[in-house]
């Protein structure tokens, strides 16, 4: 079980259900983002069972949500040792993880992008006029991502926030 917690819970249970909002707002599982929250706050990793106390519903109702975060590595998932429970932490550097590693999703939608330009006949109509800006839209958003990448990582170093992604 995790220690003791000095912060205000009640204040905390209101960030964790305000981000799980904003976060299914702009189309997150709203379930994923309460139990990413939730584990977000504690100090220690938890437990299905007890992010599922913590947000008021089955550990369960839990399952779902910490294989959605893992697949998409906001969660870690750690075995606890003399038992088939495990737990569950944020990695280090999460919101780098998943947003600067992932241009991998570019890639697929600008290749894809690029058949349609191919099968549209280049620019020369106006439906392939569209797609080629689609595409030349994910090719600019892919190397901002990285330069972004770079920048967030010197800043992180020049804070001493540890090596070039913490994990």
């Amino acid at each position: 079980m995790s220690q003791p917690s000095h912060h205000d819970e009640e204040e905390v249970h209101l960030f964790v259900e305000r981000m799980a909002m904003a976060f299914a707002d702009v189309g997150f599982p709203r379930m994923a983002a309460r139990v990413l929250f939730t584990v977000m706050s504690a100090d220690d990793p938890l437990t299905a069972g007890e992010i599922g106390e913590r947000l008021g519903v089955s550990a369960a109702a839990v399952s779902g949500a910490v294989r959605y975060l893992t697949q998409f590595a906001m969660l870690v998932r750690e075995p606890v040792k003399g038992s088939r429970r495990d737990r569950y932490r944020m990695p280090d550097n999460p919101w780098y993880e998943a947003t600067i590693t992932k241009t991998t999703l570019y890639k697929t939608f600008i290749d894809i992008a690029g058949g349609g330009v191919d099968a549209l006949r280049g620019r020369s109509t106006p439906a392939g006029e569209r797609v080629a800006e689609m595409r030349d839209f994910f090719l600019f958003v892919q190397e901002e991502v990285e330069a972004l990448g770079d920048r967030w990582r010197a800043r992180r170093a020049a804070a001493g926030h540890g090596g070039p992604a913490d994990g």
